[in-house]
């Protein structure tokens, strides 16, 4: 099979679970085709069926918006012609989606065919998307899409609901390749973090303010209070400022190492005890799912998709929203009893491998992508937006 993917390259989940996806496609036969703007940030290397191609803007005086939309439909027309693709696979509604619909218009007045999967990963169905000058356009795109998925149950009937639709959308969970995410030795990791051996804190994200990353620095502020502990922040934003700041003023700036963006995430897990996720909005939790195929007992917020990954109790605790001390002392209690936190360590891994792993959720993929292609396409409006 030949399959288009569209994402956005940057630091983020949809991009990671679409070049992720890719990989393992690519892995099992298929030819994929990488479309825009830049590479997918963990599309490392040279790999055998992976295809990259760039969608350049138009740089013209006249145009003072960005028409990157315009010109990824263009890009998506050629490489469907050329490459003669089976699927056009994007991730994110907004502009993706309504690009992939634009194409497939154009395709089919010079007689060629092309199917669209459209997978929703979240904000761009309950922030965006709900912009009043974006709503109808995601509306109509994913109504005219040939094939939906969710990243999880709650961001399917957020989109039911949200737009008002009746159309089917399929639950198909993000996932790790559990063979690759699984704790490793990153001794000489922990003794940079934590030389006297203290517990380990890590958070990774973009940063930005539905993160709520202060929350993570507050967490750790208590924690220390009763234990000796040490915190690893992972990714870049616009919150980091705010964080740093935060641990200047609270004192204690030596016992956390901000460390921006980075693609070693296995080895920095394996040097860690917890993961903390005090998000006020997740539809998954990728980087969560992600921690805890390498054994992380996972701290999270009762938001969105994360109660479909992490379970109260056995793989982590889960509190409400900025509900600073609760957190700190499910930390406190797990870093302190070691049987406890043994336990949620295996149930974590545990949990990661039996339900979120690559060989069982890619192959739902592919089954998916059979049955939009053995039926009709949606049929083309007949009225304008």
């Amino acid at each position: 099979m030949k399959i288009g993917i569209t994402c956005y390259p940057t630091y983020g989940g949809s991009g990671v679970v679409a070049t992720e996806l890719g990989k393992e496609l690519a892995g099992r036969g298929h030819q994929v085709h990488f479309i825009s703007y830049a590479l997918p940030f963990r599309l490392d290397g040279f790999r055998e069926n992976i295809f990259f191609h760039e969608v350049e803007l138009p740089d013209y005086p006249l145009f003072e918006v960005d028409l990157y939309s315009l010109s990824l439909t263009s890009k998506m027309v050629d490489v469907v012609l050329y490459d003669d693709l089976d699927i056009l696979h994007v991730h994110y509604a907004i502009p993706h989606a309504t690009s992939a619909w634009n194409a497939k218009q154009i395709l089919n007045e010079q007689g060629r065919d092309i199917k669209i999967i459209t997978t929703l990963h979240g904000t761009d169905i309950t922030l965006i998307g709900l912009d009043p000058t974006l709503l109808p356009l995601v509306r109509f795109s994913i109504e005219k899409s040939d094939g939906v998925t969710a990243v999880s149950r709650y961001l399917r009937e957020k989109t039911l609901t949200n737009f008002n639709l009746e159309r089917e959308i399929e639950v198909i969970p993000n996932f790790v390749n559990t063979e690759l995410w699984k704790r490793g030795d990153s001794e000489h990791l922990r003794k940079r973090f934590a030389p006297n051996g203290e517990p380990v804190l890590i958070h990774a994200s973009n940063f930005r303010p539905v993160k709520r990353v202060t929350d993570v620095v507050r967490v750790f502020a208590q924690v220390r209070e009763s234990i000796p502990v040490k915190l690893v922040m992972v990714g870049d934003g616009p919150d980091r400022a705010e964080a740093e700041r935060l641990c200047r003023e609270l004192g204690f700036c030596d016992d956390v190492h901000f460390l921006g963006k980075q693609s070693g995430l296995v080895e920095l897990f394996s040097a860690a005890d917890l993961f903390i996720m005090p998000s006020q909005s997740e539809s998954f939790g990728l980087s969560a799912l992600e921690a805890m195929s390498c054994g992380l007992p996972v701290l999270s917020n009762s938001v969105g998709g994360l109660s479909e990954l992490n379970l109260h109790g056995t793989t982590g605790y889960i509190s409400e929203i900025a509900d600073i001390d609760r957190m700190a002392r499910y930390a406190i209690d797990l870093l302190k009893d070691n049987r406890r936190y043994k336990r949620f360590s295996d149930a974590a891994r545990e949990r990661a491998v039996s339900q979120f792993s690559a060989k069982d959720i890619v192959p739902a993929y592919e089954e998916f992508y059979e049955r939009v292609l053995a039926q009709e396409s949606v049929s083309q409006p007949a009225t304008s937006l």
